[in-house]
C-alpha cells in the first residue's frame, strides 16, 4: 500500500492497471506506425538447408510469398463477388509486410467500415456481423501475421481489442443484420491461433536463450581451461626455475673460496648474488602458493625430461597401444624447460590416442635440428568395437600453451586417412654448430 499526495491510499492494483495500460499504449499506439519491413527467413534450418541451390536461394522469401498469395486469393474472390467492399480486406494483409500493428488497426477499421456500410446502405438485409466472410478471413490473417511479427503481449492486447469490438457490435450493430453473429467464432478461432503463435514464440525465444547461454558457458569453460593449463605449467616450471636459482645461490656462496685472497669487492658481489638468489627463491615459493590448488601435492621427484621418454612409452604399450619411437639428429641436452614441455606434449598426445583412438597405432618422432627441437606424434584411425571416449579438448589447449610459452609453433589436425597428427617445433637459442646433423 502507498499513499497519494492527498493522503489517500493507493494499492498495488492501481500500479498493475497503470502498467497494463502503459503496455497497451506502447504496443498498439506508440509502435503502431513503426516501419518494420519483414526480413527474409533464415535458410539454415533442418529442412531449408537441404533444398537445392536455386530453391534454397529463394527460400528466405517464403513468408513474403505466403502473405502475397493470401492477398491474391482474397483479391480474386472479391472480383468474383463484384462487391467493392470485399476488396478492402486485401490492403491490411499487404500492409503486414511493412507495418504489422498498423495493418491490424486498418483491418479492424475495415471490419467496422464494412459492417456500418452494410447496415446503412442495406438495412435489414441478411448478412453476417460483425465480420462478413471476406473481412473474417482478412482480419484473421492480419491478426496472425501481426502476432508472429510482434510478440505475445501485443497479441494479447489485439485479442482484447477484438473482443471489445465484438461486444460493441453485439449491442450497436446486431440489430441491423438478419444473419448470424461471427463474434464467437472469431474470438475462439483467434484465441487458438494466437495461443499457438505465442507458444511457438516462447519456445523459440527459450531455445535462443539456451543457445546463447551454452555459447557463453563454452567461452567461460574455455577460459577456465586455459587458466588451469597455465597454472599447471607454472607449477611445473617453478621446480625448474627453483633448481637453477638454487644452483646460482650455492655457486655464489662457494665462489669466493675458490679464489686465493679475493678482493673485498668480489666477495661483496658474490654475497649480493647469493642474497638475490635466495630472495628470488622465496618469491617463487610465494608464487607457487598462489597458483597451487587445494589438492596439489609437491612432486617427490625431479620434473621429467626426454631421457625418460622410453619409460613413458613403455607404460603406454602396457596399456594396449602400439607405439613406435624415432629419433633423428644428434641427441643433445636441451634447456630443462624445453625438455619438460616436450615430454609433456608427447605424454598428452599419447594419452589422447588412448582415449580417443582405441585400437590404433601411434608413432613418436623427435628431431634434434639446428635451432630447435621438432616433435611429431601421429596415430592411425581407431579400430575395433571399443567406442572412443569423448573429450573436452583440454589436452590440445595445454600442448598449445606450452609451445606458445617457448615461442614455438604447433599444429593439431586430422590426417587424410582419418587419424590424428600433432606436430610442434620448439626453438632453442644458443645451439652450437655440430650439435645437430
Amino acid at each position: 500500500m502507498t499513499e497519494t499526495p492527498s493522503g489517500k491510499p493507493r494499492d498495488n492494483e492501481f500500479h498493475l492497471a497503470v502498467g497494463a495500460f502503459g503496455g497497451l499504449r506502447q504496443a498498439l499506439i506508440q509502435d503502431a506506425f513503426a516501419y518494420r519491413p519483414l526480413p527474409p527467413m533464415r535458410t539454415d534450418g533442418r529442412f531449408t538447408r537441404r533444398l537445392p541451390g536455386r530453391i534454397h536461394a529463394f527460400a528466405g522469401w517464403t513468408p513474403h510469398a505466403l502473405i502475397v498469395g493470401v492477398a491474391l486469393v482474397m483479391f480474386a474472390l472479391a472480383i468474383e463477388d463484384r462487391d467493392p467492399r470485399t476488396l478492402l480486406p486485401v490492403f491490411p494483409v499487404l500492409l503486414t509486410l511493412v507495418r504489422p500493428v498498423a495493418a491490424w488497426w486498418l483491418a479492424l477499421g475495415v471490419s467496422l467500415l464494412v459492417n456500418v456500410s452494410v447496415s446503412v446502405f442495406s438495412p435489414f438485409s441478411y448478412y453476417d456481423w460483425p465480420w462478413t466472410p471476406q473481412t473474417f478471413a482478412g482480419y484473421l490473417a492480419v491478426l496472425t501475421v501481426a502476432a508472429i511479427r510482434t510478440g505475445p503481449r501485443t497479441a494479447a492486447w489485439m485479442w482484447v481489442m477484438t473482443a471489445g469490438f465484438a461486444v460493441f457490435s453485439q449491442f450497436f450493430l446486431s440489430r441491423y443484420g438478419g444473419g448470424s453473429s461471427t463474434a464467437l467464432p472469431m474470438l475462439f478461432t483467434s484465441a487458438v491461433v494466437l495461443l499457438a503463435v505465442s507458444m511457438w514464440q516462447i519456445r523459440r525465444r527459450a531455445d535462443q536463450e539456451v543457445a546463447e547461454q551454452l555459447s557463453v558457458t563454452a567461452v567461460e569453460r574455455g577460459r577456465r581451461t586455459l587458466l588451469e593449463e597455465r597454472t599447471t605449467i607454472a607449477r611445473e616450471l617453478h621446480d625448474v626455475v627453483a633448481h637453477h636459482m638454487s644452483v646460482v645461490a650455492i655457486q655464489a656462496e662457494a665462489a669466493p673460496y675458490r679464489v686465493e685472497n679475493p678482493p673485498p669487492e668480489l666477495e661483496q658481489a658474490f654475497v649480493t648474488i647469493r642474497e638475490n638468489a635466495v630472495a628470488a627463491l622465496t618469491e617463487l615459493r610465494r608464487i607457487l602458493g598462489v597458483v597451487r590448488a587445494d589438492d596439489y601435492e609437491a612432486p617427490d621427484a625431479p620434473q621429467p625430461t626426454l631421457a625418460e621418454l622410453d619409460g613413458l612409452i613403455g607404460n603406454v604399450r602396457e596399456a594396449g597401444l602400439t607405439v613406435e619411437k624415432t629419433v633423428t639428429g644428434a641427441v643433445r641436452e636441451l634447456p630443462q624447460g624445453v625438455e619438460l614441455s616436450a615430454y609433456r606434449i608427447v605424454q598428452e598426445a599419447l594419452s589422447n590416442v588412448l582415449r580417443h583412438a582405441p585400437g590404433s597405432t601411434a608413432r613418436v618422432e623427435i628431431a634434434y635440428v639446428l635451432g630447435g627441437l621438432g616433435l611429431r606424434i601421429v596415430n592411425t584411425p581407431p579400430r575395433g568395437l571399443v567406442k572412443p571416449s569423448p573429450g573436452a579438448g583440454h589436452g590440445v589447449t595445454g600442448m598449445r600453451e606450452r609451445v606458445t610459452m617457448l615461442n614455438g609453433e604447433m599444429t593439431a589436425d586430422l590426417t587424410e586417412d582419418g587419424g590424428y597428427e600433432v606436430a610442434a617445433f620448439i626453438p632453442v637459442a644458443g645451439a652450437r654448430d655440430g650439435d645437430a646433423s
